[in-house]
C-alpha cells in the first residue's frame, strides 16, 4: 500500500464510494487530457484488453494474491492478453480531442456534470477476490497531492 503509481495525470472527479445514479460508485473516475497515455499501476498479468460494452476499451490486470485492477474508458490498448506489465508501464491511449468520450462518464451524470469540455474520462477500479475496494490507500504519496 502507499506506493502505486496512478495510471493517469489529471483531476479526481468521482472517489470510491461517492452516489452516482446506480448507486455508489466501486472505483474512481481520473479526469484526463485528451490523448492521455495511460500507465499501468501495478505489475501484473494482463487478463482482459480490448471492447466492453459502451466503455470503450478496458484493461484488466492480475496484480496477484486475489488482487484485480480494471481500466476502463481508453479508446486504444497498447499490451496484449497474457502480457505481463510493470507499475508505470505505457498500457493504452485516451480518446484525441473530438471523440465521442466512451466509459466512465456514461455511467453518471454526476461525472458528466464534472468533466469539463468533454475531456476524456478514466475510470479505475480495484478488486479483491472479486469486490470492489477503495484504491486510495494504495496510490503513492506523489499521487494524493493537489494538482492545479
Amino acid at each position: 500500500k502507499g506506493r502505486l503509481p496512478t495510471p493517469a495525470a489529471g483531476r479526481r472527479v468521482l472517489n470510491f464510494g461517492d452516489r452516482t445514479q446506480r448507486g455508489k460508485s466501486e472505483g474512481i473516475v481520473i479526469e484526463t487530457r485528451h490523448g492521455a497515455q495511460i500507465t499501468a499501476p501495478n505489475d501484473g498479468w494482463v487478463m482482459y484488453a480490448g471492447e466492453f460494452r459502451s466503455y470503450g476499451q478496458i484493461l484488466i490486470i492480475n496484480a496477484g494474491g486475489g488482487y484485480h485492477v480494471l481500466l476502463a474508458g481508453l479508446s486504444h490498448t497498447d499490451v496484449q492478453v497474457g502480457q505481463f506489465v510493470l507499475a508505470g508501464e505505457p498500457v493504452g491511449m485516451m480518446p484525441a480531442a473530438f471523440q465521442a468520450p466512451k466509459g466512465a462518464a456514461q455511467q453518471s451524470k454526476a461525472v458528466q456534470v464534472k468533466a469539463q469540455d468533454n475531456a476524456p474520462v478514466l475510470y479505475v477500479e480495484f478488486r479483491k477476490d472479486q469486490k470492489p475496494i477503495d484504491p486510495e490507500p494504495w496510490w503513492a504519496e506523489s499521487a494524493k497531492k493537489v494538482q492545479g
